[in-house]
């Protein structure tokens, strides 16, 4: 976290005052020490762990990069309203996602390609350019001129008819708000699953809905403010022809969904 905790130290206080806690409270709501977090206030943690920032993040239902790199200080209270219910100023990106690349001898973007061994350290060094530099790279011919690429492998069946194990290549987007509903895409998360390749709708309530392509798995939402990035996607390389969905797999989509629906019906009853 090279020099990116600009605004860290004193937006910590600010949002702690905003919501009137003390650094005692505060510290032990964190589950750190007093100390720590006067450190982190007065400026002496010039660069936060990674556990920090998120445990502070969840805490104030703010995005890292909003924590970092915008003076919470100068927002009006709508404003801050929204970075905490992930619209408006965060979803548009604007002064908030800082897209790290690297480029070759002649000063050209390339192509980073993320394997399956990075992809636990993608999500802390996504930002870091000594972790991008670390990736393979490499260029294509003919992809578009006016956008950052970058390559992403596949796990799993969720997303057939593309075969299993394909790489996915895909254009970043900074402005969410300007992605169309069940726009496939990589998605990088905070959580668990690191990042996901879906069928991606921004909804109005501050949630995105993520679908799989394979129908036997159910769609699922996240918290907007769960969304690290988002690559659209262009283009596949795979060793395997796709396949097309059989009637056997629609057929047990379709059964999940009715013993879903009869659950809730259950409940509902009781």
């Amino acid at each position: 976290m090279k020099n990116q905790a600009i605004y860290w130290a004193v937006n910590i206080k600010f949002l702690r005052i905003r919501y009137k806690l003390s650094q005692e409270a505060l510290a032990e709501k964190l589950g750190i020490s007093r100390v720590k977090l006067n450190a982190h206030e007065s400026g002496r943690t010039a660069n936060p762990t990674i556990d920090d920032l998120i445990n502070f993040s969840e805490f104030f239902k703010m995005s890292i990069d909003s924590l970092l790199k915008i003076d919470l200080t100068k927002l009006s209270e709508g404003k801050l309203r929204d970075l905490e219910q992930g619209s408006a100023l965060f979803m548009k990106g604007e002064n908030i996602r800082v897209l790290a690349i690297t480029v070759d001898k002649e000063d050209k973007e390339n192509i980073e390609y993320v394997p399956v061994k990075a992809k636990a350290g993608y999500r802390a060094g996504y930002s870091d350019p000594e972790f991008l530099a670390s990736l393979p790279k490499f260029n294509l011919p003919n992809l578009p001129r006016n956008g950052t690429f970058r390559m992403f492998p596949t796990i799993g069946d969720s997303m057939l008819p593309i075969p299993e194990g394909s790489d996915i290549i895909a254009r970043y987007v900074q402005d969410w708000t300007n992605i169309k509903p069940e726009t496939a895409c990589i998605v990088i998360l905070k959580g668990e699953q690191e990042f996901v390749f879906k069928q991606v709708t921004f909804q109005n309530d501050g949630s995105v809905l993520l679908q799989s392509f394979n129908k036997q798995y159910f769609a699922y939402t996240v918290p907007v403010t769960e969304v690290l990035e988002v690559w659209e996607y262009y283009s596949f390389l795979s060793k395997s022809l796709p396949e097309p969905q059989t009637d056997l797999q629609i057929l047990l989509k379709m059964l999940q969904e009715m013993k879903s629906e009869i659950s809730d019906l259950k409940k509902g009853e009781k």
